[in-house]
């Protein structure tokens, strides 16, 4: 990654010539990712703005009453210089009848806020979106690079589909950069999903049946996620007003690995079992766990040689990360 040390090169200037930190705003502050990139960036001398929907008595807060098209940013954006947008609807119990919710928030929502950023001046963008968008396997092909066309699934890949289709027309009518990152499945303290479930199973000893797969999975330590989006505010040295980047670790391993250097990292042998990949995968198919058969049975690799060329390398290796998401609190 480039020398932080050198940061300042982007600050503004005062009136009477000293520098200010950059004011970046950032969505979702209080999330998951949120809690581990605003820190971040504060260390480096940037000025966070949270925008946020529960107030959790942080400094630099800004309560937004929600995310849709109808938002009012205009408090929110006076001053920024950037946005970082980590806030979206991910999971909903009963997604087939959440169509509309999201639109609102992951498409309509995240435009509405790029159009206002636009408005406001604001001259970097940064859109989290996800892996997703390329599907959840790439069985039998080679590793997804940003080049490949959008082949999205579930609601969620689709609606960050949409927003990122939206994203690239508006950086055709406006000088503000916009980045897109595809993140896999990132990792940390305060995770949810499907790592939370595997690093209960493991904490409990429970047995779990994927000693058998032959996988290859890409994963992204949320320290390496934070880092990127450091990266790209801070040296967004490209010719394009719209670019896409694939991040992850440095190392991309089987589903089986990951579970046990999980239960190396929590100071717990993984019982792990073998169940034949195809009868594995019709069980899964049986109780609806359709997602979870895609991403712990198939394989997703990442070709992140784009991140790489932009001037950026992973902070942590895959142990590292997997330590500090059990010790640390998010």
């Amino acid at each position: 990654m480039h020398d932080t040390a050198d940061t300042e090169q982007l600050h503004s200037p005062n009136k009477d010539g000293t520098t200010m930190p950059d004011r970046v705003l950032v969505t979702g502050a209080n999330g998951f990712i949120g809690n581990h990139v605003t820190p971040t960036l504060e260390r480096e001398g940037w000025s966070v703005r949270r925008a946020v929907l529960r107030s959790a008595g942080m400094d630099n807060e800004v309560l937004i009453e929600s995310i849709g098209p109808n938002t009012d940013w205009s408090g929110a954006l006076e001053g920024i210089d950037c946005v970082a947008h980590l806030a979206a609807r991910v999971h909903h119990k009963h997604e087939e009848h959440a169509v509309q919710l999201y639109h609102d928030v992951n498409v309509a929502g995240t435009l509405h806020l790029a159009r206002s950023a636009a408005m406001a001046g604001v001259r970097h963008f940064i859109f989290v979106s996800t892996v997703l968008v390329h599907g959840r396997s790439n069985d039998g092909r080679p590793p997804f690079s940003e080049e490949d066309p959008p082949t999205p699934q579930g609601l969620y890949g689709k609606s960050k589909a949409a927003a990122e289709a939206g994203l690239r027309r508006l950086a055709l009518e406006n000088s503000m950069k916009i980045s897109v990152i595809r993140p896999p499945l990132v990792y940390g303290a305060g995770a949810k999903g499907n790592f939370a479930l595997l690093t209960r199973a493991v904490s409990l000893g429970l047995p779990l049946p994927f000693a058998a797969i032959r996988n290859r999975r890409a994963f992204l330590a949320v320290q390496n996620l934070a880092s990127f989006i450091l990266c790209r505010l801070t040296y967004p040295d490209t010719e394009s007003n719209f670019e896409v980047f694939l991040v992850a670790d440095q190392e991309q391993v089987s589903t089986p690995e990951f579970i046990e250097r999980l239960g190396k990292a929590s100071g717990k042998k993984a019982r792990i079992f073998s169940v034949p990949p195809k009868l594995l995968s019709t069980m899964l198919g049986m109780v609806g766990q359709q997602s979870m058969q895609d991403s712990l049975i198939g394989s997703l690799q990442l070709n992140t040689s784009k991140a790489i060329a932009a001037g950026w390398r992973p902070q942590v290796a895959l142990d590292e990360g997997l330590r500090l998401a059990l010790t640390q609190h998010g």
